[in-house]
C-alpha cells in the first residue's frame, strides 16, 4: 500500500507523532497539528519580528530537524562545512525523530523558545507561518534564483517567504521489474498508460503470481495520490483561499476505482491493506517482492532498492487519457528550511539558510538526502558524488519538468489532519462498512470543518 502517510516528504520512516501525558494517543491517531494550532496561537498575542542583537561578536544559532541517523550526519557536516567559512556563528544542532519533533517545536514555540533555523514541513508551514511563528526570509539576502519556481512559491504565503525548499519530491508509481518479470507481464509504458491500464495489468500480475503477491499495493491512505486523481478530473485537494477543491462525489469516485481493484484482486485485501501499513519501509510489499507496483515519493527510491536489493523503476502516475503531460505531477518541496519570527539573530540565521540552499559546500554534504536539490547549479555540480539510485532520481525529477500540472495550492491551516480522515475512511470502504457515497459525504464534513 502506498507508504505516503507513515513517512515524510523525503523517506523518513516514523510513526504518527506523540503528544504528552493522557493525550499522547490521541494525537497519535490524528496528527500534531491539533498541538501545533493551540500553542502557535499563543504567538497572535505577542506578535513581533526578529530582533537584531548581533554586534559582530560570536552567536550561537539553533537549528532543529527531525530524521534518520544519516541525515544528522549529512547535516553536521553542512554545518561544518559553514562555520569553517564563518568562524563567528557556530550552529547547535537539535534533531530527533518525526513522532516527538512537532510536539517538542509547539512547546518551543509556545514558550518563546523556538530554535533559529527550523526544518518544516508543508503540512504545518502555514499553521506556523499564519500565526506569526516564521521569519519573512524575503527581507534578507537569500538568493532564490537557481531555485525551482514551483518549489520557491511553495514556501510564500501572505506572510511572504517563510521556508526554502531543502529538496523537490514528486508523487510516483514504483515497479518492481523481479515481481513482473517472474509473472511474465510486461511493465507499462508509463509514458502513455492509463488507469484502465493499471487495473488490468495489476490484476494480471496478481493472477500469474504466489498467493499473496499483488500487481500493485492499495493507495488510499494518503493525500498525494487522492491529489493527482482530483487533478487529473479537473479539482484539487486545496483552494488557493484555503478550502477543499472538491466535492464529495470526487473523492467517492477515487474510493470506488480502489474498490473495484480489491474485488479485481489488482491490490491487496482490507486485512492485508492494514497489515501492510504497519511495515516499515524494508519490510514493505515491494521492497520484498510482494508487489509489482506501490505509491511513494520520488526520492524513497534508494532506500527501498537497498532493501529490495534490486534494481527498482521509477513510473509516472496514470492518467486519464493516456498522455504524460495529463498526469498532472507537480514539485513537491520535500521540507523546507524556515526561521524563528522570534530568533534574535535573523541576519546569521538568514546567512546559514543561504549557505544550505546556494553552496556547493552544503550540497556536497547533503546530496539527495532531502530530496533532489532545488539549487539548479549545486544539482549539477553534486551528480559526480550520487550514487546511481539517486542519480535515477534526478534524471526522473529533469524527466518531468515539461510535463508538470500547475503547483497545487499549499495546504491550508488546519490540514495536518486530513491524511487521518482519508486512511480511516479508506478502511471504512475497503471493509464493507460504509458505501463510497457515505465515506464521502463523511469524509468530506470532516476535512471541511478540519481547515475552517
Amino acid at each position: 500500500m502506498p507508504l505516503f502517510p507513515r513517512s515524510d516528504a523525503a523517506g523518513n520512516q516514523s510513526p504518527a507523532a506523540a503528544s504528552p501525558s493522557g493525550a499522547r494517543r490521541r494525537f497519535r491517531k490524528t496528527g500534531v497539528v491539533a498541538a501545533a494550532a493551540a500553542v502557535v496561537m499563543a504567538l497572535s498575542a505577542c506578535g513581533g519580528g526578529a530582533a537584531p542583537q548581533s554586534d559582530g561578536g560570536p552567536v550561537e544559532l539553533r537549528f532543529s530537524w527531525w530524521g534518520s541517523d544519516k541525515r544528522a550526519q549529512v547535516t553536521q557536516a553542512a554545518i561544518a562545512a559553514f562555520e569553517a567559512e564563518n568562524p563567528n556563528i557556530k550552529i547547535k544542532p537539535e534533531y530527533g525523530d518525526w513522532s516527538g519533533y512537532w510536539d517538542k517545536l509547539a512547546t518551543q514555540v509556545a514558550a518563546n523558545d523556538a530554535p533559529d533555523i527550523i526544518q518544516m514541513d508543508e503540512k504545518y508551514i502555514t499553521e506556523y507561518s499564519t500565526r506569526g511563528a516564521l521569519l519573512d526570509l524575503s527581507k534578507y539576502e537569500i538568493d532564490t534564483s537557481k531555485l525551482d519556481e514551483a518549489a520557491l512559491n511553495a514556501g510564500k504565503s501572505e506572510k511572504g517567504l517563510t521556508g526554502i525548499a531543502a529538496g523537490i519530491n514528486a508523487a510516483t508509481i514504483l515497479a518492481n521489474p523481479e515481481v513482473f518479470k517472474a509473472a511474465g507481464v510486461e511493465l507499462p509504458d508509463d509514458t502513455t498508460w492509463t488507469w484502465d491500464d493499471f487495473a488490468r495489468i495489476s490484476a494480471e500480475v496478481t493472477a500469474n503470481s504466489p498467493k499473496g503477491t499483488y500487481g500493485a499495493a492499495a493507495y488510499g491512505t494518503d493525500e498525494a495520490s487522492l491529489g493527482v486523481w482530483l487533478r487529473q478530473n479537473g479539482k484539487s485537494l486545496y483552494t488557493s483561499d484555503g478550502k477543499l477543491g472538491f466535492e464529495p462525489g470526487d473523492i467517492a469516485g477515487w474510493w470506488a476505482n480502489l474498490k473495484e481493484l480489491s474485488e479485481n484482486k489488482a491490490v491487496p485485501t482490507a486485512s492485508e491493506v492494514v497489515e501492510a501499513e504497519a511495515a516499515p519501509l524494508d519490510q514493505s510489499g515491494l521492497a520484498v517482492g510482494k508487489n509489482g507496483l506501490a505509491f511513494w515519493w520520488s526520492n524513497q527510491l534508494p532506500a527501498l532498492e537497498k532493501a529490495a536489493g534490486s534494481d527498482l523503476q521509477i513510473l509516472r502516475f496514470p492518467s486519464t487519457t493516456g498522455k504524460a503531460a495529463d498526469a498532472q505531477l507537480w514539485y513537491k518541496a520535500s521540507q523546507f528550511w524556515s526561521a524563528s519570527s522570534r530568533t534574535k539573530h535573523p541576519e546569521e540565521t538568514a546567512k546559514f539558510i543561504n549557505f544550505l540552499a546556494n553552496s556547493e559546500k552544503a550540497g556536497e554534504a547533503l546530496l539527495a538526502d532531502r530530496g533532489v536539490y532545488p539549487n539548479s547549479d549545486v544539482r549539477a555540480a553534486i551528480e559526480p558524488k550520487l550514487t546511481p539510485a539517486d542519480i535515477k532520481v534526478v534524471k526522473f525529477i529533469d524527466q518531468i519538468k515539461d510535463e508538470l500540472g500547475e503547483a497545487p495550492a499549499p495546504p491550508p491551516k488546519g490540514a495536518g489532519a486530513i491524511q487521518e480522515i482519508v486512511k480511516r475512511y479508506t478502511s471504512e470502504v475497503l471493509f464493507n462498512r460504509l458505501s463510497t457515497d457515505d465515506a464521502g459525504k463523511k469524509a468530506h464534513d470532516e476535512m471541511k470543518s478540519a481547515i475552517s
